[in-house]
């Protein structure tokens, strides 16, 4: 259904030769045709921090307002290709949020039904957004993954439970890193006409980070991938000492950091790991808003604080492109309340003159 959607032409005024008019090409197909090729945006503040080009693509200008639409659009169309999913049925995922609030929309869009475990841990705006999404929501206690009712473990079963069901399994398809590296890698090299130096990401299934690296690699082996780590995961001492130890610390960020190896991660290409504090990531998220005019989540500035530190690495004169993975509102309940913050211990971390924000 994803194929005959992509193949399917829209052309309003034809040439006499049956061509389309070049003007006309540019409409979508589609909310399909909508995900993907989105802007990169010169970030001036943090430009000015460390004298490089820090750049931003900005993927929560995609249709279900994430980064995870790309991957979403990829673990269906690999669904469909291997016989898994026939129309009329049913995609399963275990999903922090983005990646349910992506497959929800393609669902509703190709025909399917959509089941969605995640972490009772999570916002209850993305809670809320999925069931106004029409998916069959299901919350399930936080605990590892390597307990057998780990929302993951719980998802697969119940795809493997019912009839015409696909489990699609954003950490350990790489359909997700082949989304990243047919799309947003080429996207950057496109954009930044080749010039990119460095790119600088925080992962969670690790599609993003690895697919754009393995993409760049190929066009240019000097281009640095650099891995944000938020605290509490692992994948900074992986990386850095080779042990799948968390770093010191927890965080409060939402669908990054990782407890394990994801296959989407095994065989990446990462130049150089980091640990990105919460009070750093938050700092970035209200300058963002504050003097960049843009409202995004924790993640985008944990993401944009990275790209700052990798500036400082290299040295100014470097263009360095990071990712704005996903809108405020999702998280308007959290980091945008005082109270949240102040429980926290995070409100210390916010510039007085950003406060007006807080509710």
């Amino acid at each position: 259904m994803i194929a005959q959607s992509l193949r399917r032409a829209v052309c309003s005024k034809t040439t006499q030769f049956g061509q389309c008019r070049k003007a006309s090409q540019d409409i979508r197909q589609g909310i399909i045709g909508t995900v993907g090729r989105t802007p990169l945006i010169r970030l001036e503040t943090f430009s000015k921090q460390c004298g490089c080009d820090i750049l931003a693509k900005a993927e929560f200008l995609n249709p279900g307002g994430s980064v995870k639409d790309r991957a979403a659009l990829y673990l269906i169309k690999d669904a469909e290709e291997k016989g898994m999913l026939k129309p009329g049925g049913t995609v399963v995922e275990g999903t922090a949020g983005n990646t349910g609030i992506g497959l929800a929309h393609l669902c509703n869009a190709l025909g399917y039904k959509c089941v969605i475990y995640m972490p009772n841990t999570q916002s209850h705006e993305k809670i809320e957004t999925l069931k106004t999404l029409g998916a069959d929501v299901r919350p399930v206690p936080a605990v590892p993954y390597d307990n057998p009712d780990n929302y993951n473990h719980q998802a697969k079963r119940f795809a493997e439970s019912i009839e015409n069901a696909a489990w699609t399994g954003q950490f350990d398809n790489t359909a997700n890193r082949k989304a990243h590296f047919e799309t947003t890698g080429p996207e950057i090299w496109d954009q930044t006409g080749g010039k990119v130096d460095a790119v600088a990401f925080a992962t969670g299934t690790g599609g993003t980070l690895a697919g754009v690296g393995s993409y760049l690699k190929t066009k240019n082996e000097k281009i640095q991938v650099m891995l944000a780590d938020p605290q509490g995961s692992v994948l900074y001492n992986y990386f850095t000492h080779g042990k799948l130890e968390r770093s010191e610390g927890a965080s409060y960020t939402e669908g990054i950091g990782q407890g394990r190896l994801t296959d989407n991660m095994k065989g990446a290409h990462v130049d150089h790991a980091m640990v990105v504090k919460d009070v750093d990531a938050l700092k970035a998220t209200y300058q963002l808003l504050h003097e960049e005019g843009i409202f995004v989540g924790l993640s985008s500035g944990l993401n944009v604080a990275a790209a700052v530190q990798a500036g400082r690495i290299l040295g100014p004169g470097h263009m360095i492109v990071t990712a704005l993975c996903d809108v405020g509102q999702r998280s308007y309940n959290r980091i945008w309340s005082r109270t949240f913050l102040e429980e926290k211990g995070l409100l210390s971390a916010i510039p007085e003159q950003y406060h007006s924000t807080l509710h």
